[in-house]
């Protein structure tokens, strides 16, 4: 370990390093090593069972089927490069842990996968940029029930006047953390939020992710609120997703725009890419039960696999700017904040550059919302329902090999049984029940 660290850790009275992990049911899990230890852990990481990367949501448990369980130790090792103090927690900092088994990376690990896929488009010229655009709702409990924080709709400076203080904390400490805070307005829900950040490079932006969720629901704890990212909480508001804005680069030169000010080529490749892969996608950026319910016709929630310019009814927004360079960047709204960022980054990732392989021709861009088409016009264009519920997305994985060799073989395996699991013991659910599970894990 590097002395500035350990001399960075001292100026700061840091007591304890969180080092963290991202399982396959997206839960944000740590050790924490006391500073006058740390020496003997800097290299070598924490131990944990191998049996965490096939636990559910629903308990603490391996799921059966992956071969994975109480035998066998894996080693957490520490990033040094994402060491952050955290802000909100005096005393302690936090480090994105690596999965390392006798000396490499272990073929379950996450956060590999997203590496190995930006390796991947890295050997052909592509660097890949982005930035989850994340929702969520303030919530306080009125006689023993979850209700939202205020009564307000969208953008009212009365929600921003209401929220400020814990809004103000939130983009403070995201900011003391290296996270750029970029916009914030009230979304439509009432006590629902949204704040976004700046773009960039995609291992960076999956860490901030973890950052980000991890720092609103902590802020909010602290002014006597509960923060949920799940994605539909009350079933006659709006839900919750994370849009995932992405943007191809070569060097300095992002490859989006043409001359015209349409998508180039490239950048149509990529995006024919998701649309052919988007049905198995979900099962990546929108793995929960609960997702499901969010993504439905004119909710603007993307609910059809389509594209358009400035459409918010379609899967994937191309958004333009007032002057050039436009456009600059893509938005795929079939994410949300159930998903592992680094699973659903590499899919993603993997997703588009099969496009780019195959030079798959992108369908034109759909100027309407898609459901005021008639079902004979939507055929004849290619538009198509996306899947209404997590398991028809597990299916269309399963049988998605360009995804299932970017995830690779043990990893695949073992995210396929918990995303079975977590079907299978909450298919029939009513919402209340997913809300009651749910809606304090993510």
């Amino acid at each position: 370990m590097q002395d500035r660290v350990l001399s960075s850790l001292d100026q700061a009275a840091v007591r304890f390093i969180r080092i963290l992990w991202c399982d396959n049911a997206n839960i944000i899990r740590a050790k924490a090593v006391h500073r006058n230890r740390l020496r003997d852990y800097s290299t070598h990481g924490v131990g944990i069972s191998a049996g965490q990367q096939a636990i559910p949501v629903m308990f603490d448990a391996p799921v059966p089927g992956v071969g994975l369980g109480p035998v066998g130790e894996i080693r957490l090792v520490p990033d040094w490069n994402t060491l952050t103090i955290i802000p909100y927690a005096i005393g302690h900092a936090r480090v994105m842990g690596d999965m390392i088994k006798d000396g490499q990376p272990w073929s379950f690990c996450p956060r590999d996968c997203l590496k190995r896929a930006i390796a991947t488009a890295k050997d052909q010229g592509l660097e890949i940029k982005a930035a989850f655009e994340n929702e969520f709702y303030l919530l306080k409990s009125l006689s023993g029930e979850i209700v939202p924080a205020d009564d307000t709709v969208f953008a009212t400076t009365l929600s921003m006047d209401l929220q400020q203080r814990t809004i103000d904390e939130i983009s403070e400490s995201l900011i003391a953390q290296g996270i750029s805070v970029e916009q914030y307005y009230p979304e439509s829900g009432p006590g629902q939020q949204e704040i976004s950040i700046l773009y960039t490079d995609a291992a960076i932006a999956a860490d901030q992710q973890i950052i980000f969720r991890e720092t609103v629901k902590a802020i909010a704890r602290q002014h006597n609120l509960n923060a949920s990212f799940l994605p539909k909480i009350f079933p006659n508001q709006a839900g919750s997703g994370a849009h995932l804005h992405l943007s191809l680069w070569e060097g300095e030169n992002n490859l989006l725009p043409d001359e015209t000010g349409k998508l180039s080529p490239l950048a149509g490749y990529f995006v024919a890419g998701l649309l052919q892969h988007l049905d198995a996608l979900m099962a990546l950026t929108t793995p929960s039960p609960n997702s499901y319910r969010r993504i439905q016709p004119q909710t603007w929630s993307g609910a059809f696999c389509c594209w358009g310019y400035d459409n918010r009814e379609a899967a994937i927004r191309v958004p333009t700017n007032p002057e050039p360079p436009s456009p600059t960047h893509l938005e795929l709204k079939t994410v949300d904040a159930t998903a592992n960022p680094y699973i659903a980054l590499a899919g993603i990732i993997a997703a588009g550059l099969d496009g780019v392989r195959r030079r798959l021709e992108l369908p034109l861009p759909v100027t309407v919302d898609p459901c005021t088409l008639t079902e004979s016009e939507r055929n004849e264009r290619g538009i198509y329902r996306l899947p209404t519920n997590l398991g028809e997305s597990i299916q269309k994985l399963q049988q998605d090999q360009v995804l299932i060799e970017a995830l690779g073989s043990d990893l695949a395996k073992a995210y396929l049984a918990v995303r079975q699991a977590e079907w299978n013991a909450m298919k029939d659910w009513q919402l209340e029940q997913e809300v009651k599970l749910l809606v304090d894990r993510y």
